[in-house]
């Protein structure tokens, strides 16, 4: 993959030689996306980890010492951005998971303070996720047969069904699971 030529083609970039990186980079894109595609198997978000990898090699190619490969410096770049991705969204998904149950505790706490009925077991239904709750609180709370739920929200019969099924079916396990603690 690497080019006896990166050498010069590198040291002109440094100079601040702004063909010589498009050069660079016309290159080894497509190396770089590959790779990215292999790891998140996700095309627009090679893409556009690609695009940033090489935005840092542009900024920082002046940190190349040149010891190792090119190929090798902008894939451990790559990858500590995918890495960081990662750690994001993780990050993300637990704060939605904290609001989630903030929200379910409010709305818990409103409705008794109006005399409401509210049970645990919508607090366990607002941990699934949108596409099995929305079938759910259609079928079992307002009424609509398996057939109405798939028109209105455009997926097929069995499709519902399997979703209300695998719902209760997790709301069940979570109750088991807090009956053993």
């Amino acid at each position: 993959m690497e080019h006896e030529d990166d050498v010069v083609i590198i040291q002109k970039a440094m100079t601040g030689d702004d063909d010589a990186f498009a050069h660079l980079f016309q290159r080894y894109f497509s190396f770089l996306y590959k790779y990215l595609l292999k790891l998140t198997l996700d095309e627009e978000v090679s893409r556009d980890l690609a695009q940033e990898t090489m935005l840092k090699c542009y900024t920082n190619l002046a940190s190349f010492n040149g010891d190792g490969k090119f190929s090798t410096w902008m894939v451990s770049i790559a990858t500590r951005l995918y890495i960081d991705l990662i750690r994001k969204k993780k990050r993300e998904r637990k704060w939605i998971e904290q609001l989630k149950r903030t929200l379910s505790r409010q709305l818990s706490w409103q409705a008794d303070m109006k005399g409401m009925e509210w049970s645990d077991v919508f607090t366990d239904f607002n941990q699934l996720d949108a596409d099995v709750r929305v079938p759910i609180l259609l079928h079992h709370y307002y009424g609509y047969t398996y057939d109405e739920i798939g028109v209105m929200i455009g997926i097929k019969t069995g499709t519902v069904k399997s979703r209300v099924h695998n719902g209760l079916k997790q709301i069940r396990k979570e109750w088991d699971d807090e009956k053993k603690r």
